[in-house]
């Protein structure tokens, strides 16, 4: 796999140096409960971003994706587990804690294009305005920072327009300056093309891509959009209220030096031992109810349930070669 199951490590001439991911929860759950009725949003998710990782969570209405984003943003606050982001516990920050918390250290940008800008400031002095909000440097340093950012955001001379008199993804990309003005360690993205076009959607997830590379802030994308995933290097699937697969995509370099994108995807295994199938994999194999198990040297075989009498013999196959699934 390409991240690592323990922390990031920084090695130095020295020593070896260990970096906390920033974002890590733990066994999350959040109910919520109306009119004598819970509903269980979150149902232990376990979820780990490193440092600089420019990642997508994907799920349908429901699956509990908006609710981890609240949750790791810190507006809201889970009923059991653990959640960490940019060093800060969020089950036990005071209130203050939690007010440097959301200037400081996440950047927030909401599908909404209306609740990211103040509609009587134009682009630069909404970004000036949550810089001072943040930090104690002057108008100068204020407006060079503002400056800094309408450039990286490719807004030219849009700067001294309204937000009502620019485009959805205009809006969009100022948005995201104002998120990260402040410089902070985590940048949060709740659905941020789903008012946009298709080609328009492509810009605004292009400029998050470079803001993650040339600012190095740890970005995470929460989204109903599958496309979204061919923007990031790292999808993880919601279902249920639980991660249930993650696929992580790179390019390999063949022996005559040509390059190929590679996408794998590995079902998320929590600690007792369970995890959820792909959808696709089960409706093609005719999975359901209780399915029959194989233990081989290097990997668990699944097959479709059949009583001892009836079962045939296992075969080791591919994924789409016939009715057998091997899970690594």
């Amino acid at each position: 796999m390409i991240r690592q199951n323990s922390a990031a490590l920084v090695s130095s001439s020295d020593q070896t140096v260990r970096v906390e991911p920033h974002i890590l929860c733990a066994d999350l759950v959040r109910v919520f409960s109306t009119r004598g009725v819970e509903v269980q949003a979150l149902q232990g998710l376990n979820l780990r971003v490193e440092p600089g990782e420019l990642v997508a969570v994907v799920g349908a209405s429901g699956s509990g994706k908006s609710t981890l984003l609240s949750i790791l943003s810190g507006l809201d606050t889970p009923t059991a587990g653990s959640a960490r982001v940019a060093g800060h516990d969020l089950l036990t920050m005071s209130s203050r804690e939690r007010v440097q918390f959301q200037r400081q250290s996440v950047g927030f940008v909401w599908q909404q294009t209306a609740k990211n800008l103040l509609p009587y400031l134009t682009a630069a002095e909404n970004i000036e305005a949550i810089i001072a909000l943040g930090t104690a440097g002057g108008a100068r340093s204020r407006r060079m920072r503002s400056g800094e950012l309408v450039e990286l955001l490719s807004l030219g001379d849009l700067g001294d327009r309204l937000p009502g008199q620019l485009s959805g993804g205009q809006q969009q990309r100022v948005a995201i300056a104002v998120a990260i003005a402040n410089r902070p360690r985590v940048l949060l993205a709740d659905e941020p093309t789903g008012e946009l076009d298709a080609a328009t959607s492509v810009e605004v997830l292009d400029a998050l891509r470079s803001v993650n590379e040339s600012s190095g802030v740890t970005t995470l994308i929460v989204t109903h959009d599958p496309g979204v995933s061919s923007h990031v290097r790292r999808t993880i699937q919601i279902r249920d209220g639980r991660t249930s697969t993650e696929v992580l995509r790179s390019t390999r370099v063949e022996d005559d030096g040509s390059e190929h994108a590679v996408a794998e995807e590995f079902a998320v295994l929590d600690r007792v031992g369970r995890l959820q199938l792909p959808e696709d994999f089960t409706a093609e194999l005719g999975l359901r109810d209780r399915v029959r198990l194989s233990l081989e040297p290097n990997h668990v075989g699944i097959w479709p349930g059949e009583s001892a009498a009836n079962a045939s013999p296992p075969r080791r196959r591919g994924r789409h070669a016939g009715n057998s699934e091997k899970v690594d």
